[in-house]
C-alpha cells in the first residue's frame, strides 16, 4: 500500500533522495532563467537539509566545467560525483544511492540542467531501475525554452510527476506540526520566482 502511494505522487522523507545535476557556474552566460533556477533550488536544497533528506550532486567535466555555483549550500550532500555520462547514473553513484538505501528508496527528486540531457536520460535510467520520480520544473532548465518545454512534457509521458519547488517541500512535510514546519517556513514565505513555465 505504502509503494502505491509513491506511485501516486505522494512522498515519503524516509524513502526520498535529492538529486542535483550540473548546476555549475560555466553554464550560467548561456541560459537567461539560470538565476531564478539557481534561486529556487537554494530554496529546496535548504528545506530538504531542514528534513533530513539525502543529496547527491553530480558535476559534468567539473575540469573544463567548473562546479556547481557558490550560490547553493551543498555542505550536506552524501557525496559530489564528477561525471562524462549524460545520466547522473554512473556506477559510483548507483554504488552511493545503494549505501544510502540498502532497501527502502521509492521516490527520487530531481532537478538540475539540463532538462532534455542530463536530467532527461538520469530520469529514464530512475524509472528503469523502479523509481518514483518527481522533476522540479522551477529547478530545471535547457539553454532554450523549447527544449526545456519538450523534456518536461517527455519526462511526462515517462512517468514522471513534474513538480515544482514548493510542492515537493510541501509534499514532503506533510503537516504544520511538522517539527522542522518554523524553520521552513521562511523559505516559503515569499513565492519561488518565476521561471516562466506559464509561458511554456
Amino acid at each position: 500500500m505504502a509503494r502505491q502511494l509513491t506511485k501516486l505522487g505522494y512522498l515519503d522523507v524516509k524513502k526520498t533522495l535529492f538529486m542535483l545535476c550540473d548546476l555549475q557556474d560555466k553554464f550560467r552566460p548561456g541560459m537567461k532563467l539560470f538565476d531564478p533556477v539557481v534561486k529556487n533550488t537554494s530554496k529546496l536544497l535548504q528545506a530538504g537539509k531542514a528534513l533530513d533528506v539525502p543529496l547527491i550532486v553530480t558535476e559534468h567535466y567539473p575540469e573544463k566545467l567548473g562546479h556547481i555555483v557558490k550560490d547553493l549550500d551543498i555542505k550536506h550532500a552524501k557525496g559530489v560525483f564528477p561525471k562524462t555520462l549524460f545520466s547522473m547514473m554512473t556506477p559510483e553513484v548507483q554504488n552511493k544511492i545503494k549505501e544510502l538505501f540498502p532497501t527502502n528508496l521509492e521516490t527520487v527528486v530531481l532537478f538540475g540542467l539540463e532538462s532534455h540531457i542530463c536530467l532527461e536520460q538520469t530520469a529514464m535510467d530512475l524509472i528503469n531501475n523502479g523509481y518514483t520520480v518527481h522533476v522540479v520544473a522551477d529547478c530545471s532548465l535547457s539553454r532554450t525554452q523549447e527544449d526545456r518545454k519538450l523534456a518536461l512534457e517527455r519526462l511526462k509521458q515517462y512517468g514522471c510527476f513534474v513538480s515544482t519547488s514548493e510542492n515537493v517541500i510541501f509534499k514532503l512535510m506533510r503537516d504544520k506540526q511538522n517539527p522542522v514546519f518554523d524553520s521552513v517556513k521562511g523559505l516559503v514565505r515569499e513565492p519561488s520566482v518565476d521561471t516562466e513555465l506559464s509561458k511554456l
